[in-house]
């Protein structure tokens, strides 16, 4: 039930030393459960290891009342390439038609898999704690998720910029931080190879050499360059749109 999630979550405020114990079992868990996960920087990972993770935290930090709150309504896990800003999202869904709601925990493998690679720039960091490894780095990643999850399911919405969110993450699992610092792929061009939006930047395709501008940068670069059958863009000129490693780019003086 609700109120004995609503109960525990305002009530309880662990100490530093329960909480290591706690998170260093649930380490320790995942590495002889998962069938995939067989390192702590691990290079394989499959949606049931979230499933797995998120039932060690719920039983471990809040008694099995988090699934006790979901009842009957499905909560769904999924891995994201597409996510290259955030480590996880938590939402809620409803399907117009029938009423049915049910919630979803993602967990970006871009960033995760970007990080702990042995050519970090800095460390890895998460809500404000130093991450040892990729699987650390997970965890910290659920902790910050499931907090979404429990506030959506007892106040019906969720924000980790609001003092209730902080206080939760800080009694339960001491963060300091709510944001995933973990290496982007916008970071890791910038410093490894000086490409940002707005620079100006030559590289190869199909045996033809391009010079054209850097729009964005994902797990790609978009690059536009000028062509005057291609789409027109605010500044008033026609460009081609090219998706390209960052590596392939070499920055223009």
């Amino acid at each position: 039930m609700t109120s004995d999630l609503l109960r525990m979550v305002e009530s309880t405020s662990l100490d530093g030393e329960t909480i290591s114990n706690r998170t260093r079992q649930i380490h320790a868990n995942v590495l002889s459960g998962s069938k995939y996960i067989r390192a702590a920087n691990f290079t394989k990972i499959h949606p049931g290891d979230l499933a797995f993770l998120f039932a060690e935290y719920d039983g471990r930090f809040f008694a099995g009342q988090v699934r006790e709150a979901l009842g009957a309504t499905p909560l769904y896990f999924r891995l994201s390439k597409r996510m290259t800003s955030s480590g996880g999202k938590t939402a809620c869904f409803t399907d117009r038609s029938t009423g049915r709601r049910w919630y979803e925990i993602s967990a970006s493998t871009t960033m995760l898999f970007g990080c702990f690679t042995g050519e970090d720039h800095r460390p890895i960091v998460a809500s404000g704690m130093t991450c040892r490894d990729r699987l650390d780095a997970l965890q910290r990643v659920m902790e910050h998720e499931i907090v979404h999850l429990i506030e959506m399911l007892l106040w019906g919405k969720s924000s980790c910029s609001h003092p209730r969110f902080h206080s939760i993450t800080q009694r339960f699992f001491g963060h300091t931080e709510n944001r995933h610092s973990l290496i982007t792929p916008k970071e890791k061009a910038l410093v490894k190879f000086g490409i940002r939006p707005g620079v100006k930047v030559r590289f190869q395709f199909e045996g033809a050499e391009y010079t054209g501008v850097v729009n964005r940068v994902n797990k790609r670069a978009t690059v536009l360059v000028e062509d005057r059958k291609g789409r027109r863009y605010s500044d008033g000129k026609t460009y081609a749109k090219f998706y390209v490693p960052v590596q392939m780019l070499e920055a223009v003086e």
